[in-house]
């Protein structure tokens, strides 16, 4: 079985869909032959080969709103882009001859899966937010099957054909890791709440200055640890902790850091996580069980991080502050509210990991497979 994935620009489109392909393989063994499609500029160039599958790249670019001279000029080559980029797929897609083709995002998804649509070929796509956005809207009239993370996009779009409710995929590492087991590697004690907070890794300003306010403010309370990512273009936030009578580098129960690269460590430990509203983030906060604060980002396309975050807020397992109403203040009372209500903490937990299907991975390759195989059959 032929099976080509598109999927492209950031990790969230690219690591569920080398989740679904490594499953096909596992399964399947030399029987699968998979490949995937993106561009030719985004971290999908060296994923997707260190994952052990073949790769094409088709230059693809999306266009920007607002009407500027500077946006022109960019939507303009964005339409040569588009058509010579339509052409390279078409040339991958015969080369390729898959049994089945699906997008799981990214701007390469939309011309790739129009293409093998018209070409004939079976075809899927897998919407990872609450509020799809503008290419999955479009295709999901033509697809023959829709995946879905979250129900409340089913209102949201238009299919072909019954959209199916799957889940996103989580590392495995993840669901199993034993909370215990982290937070003795993290050295944070039983009697301890962990706090764990991150606003990308480029790092958001108005996130890293309430953090500042909230962790000056409980610095002498001592009933919570903290693990904050203060992002690429946040290295003041030491410094400004330091104003504030906070010195992290003789602190233990503050960490502050760039980046966490043991996200499958401190998220399993943590019993708050104040973070934006990313599909991926938030489908593993549901796998965990986790109480939430929730932030999400203004600067995407229709507001589809609120509409993730309302979902869990909506289900009384999450809280949510929006970007324009957010103070250290506001932060603070939320978090103190959780440390002194154990039980809604708990209920949170619980409602979070009620919302959770854990076998999204193998749903997914589930319907994948039996998409090609149906389409063999009515062929034969």
């Amino acid at each position: 079985m032929k099976i080509l994935f598109a999927a492209g620009g950031t990790g969230g489109h690219i690591n569920p869909a080398l989740a679904v392909a490594g499953k096909i393989r596992e399964r399947m063994g030399d029987d699968a032959e998979i490949l995937f499609v993106g561009t030719p500029t985004h971290m999908e160039t060296r994923l997707v080969p260190e994952a052990g599958f073949d790769f094409a790249s088709v230059d693809v670019r999306g266009f920007y709103r607002g009407l500027s001279w500077k946006n022109i000029k960019r939507d303009t080559a964005a339409v040569f882009k588009m058509f010579s980029g339509s052409r390279k797929a078409k040339k991958i897609i015969k080369d390729f001859d898959p049994d089945v083709a699906i997008g799981f995002g990214g701007y390469v998804s939309g011309p790739v899966i129009r293409k093998a649509h018209k070409m004939g070929v079976p075809t899927a796509i897998h919407e990872q937010n609450a509020f799809p956005g503008i290419t999955n809207k479009a295709l999901a009239k033509q697809v023959d099957l829709v995946m879905l993370t979250s129900q409340d996009a089913a209102a949201r779009m238009e299919c072909k054909n019954e959209p199916v409710v799957t889940g996103l995929p989580v590392r495995e590492e993840m669901i199993r890791a034993d909370r215990a087991a982290c937070r003795k590697q993290l050295g944070i004690p039983d009697d301890k709440l962990l706090v764990l907070s991150m606003g990308g890794s480029l790092g958001a300003d108005t996130i890293n200055e309430a953090m500042i306010d909230l962790i000056a403010a409980k610095k002498d309370d001592g009933d919570c640890y903290f693990i904050h990512s203060m992002g690429q273009y946040g290295l003041y936030v030491p410094e400004r902790l330091k104003e504030k009578g906070v010195d992290v580098e003789n602190r233990d129960d503050i960490d502050v850091r760039e980046y966490i690269n043991d996200m499958q460590v401190c998220m399993p430990a943590a019993d708050i996580i104040i973070c934006r509203s990313g599909a991926s983030s938030l489908y593993e906060i549901r796998a965990l069980g986790k109480a939430s604060i929730l932030i999400p980002s203004p600067n995407v396309a229709e507001n589809h991080q609120y509409y993730n975050a309302m979902e869990l807020v909506n289900n009384d397992a999450a809280m949510i502050i929006e970007e324009k109403d957010l103070t250290g203040k506001k932060l603070l009372d939320m978090v103190n509210g959780l440390v002194k209500d154990p039980e809604r903490l708990h209920s949170m937990e619980a409602n979070a990991r009620s919302m959770a299907i854990l076998d999204a991975t193998d749903r997914i390759a589930d319907q994948l497979v039996a998409l090609a195989e149906s389409a063999k059959t009515e062929e034969s």
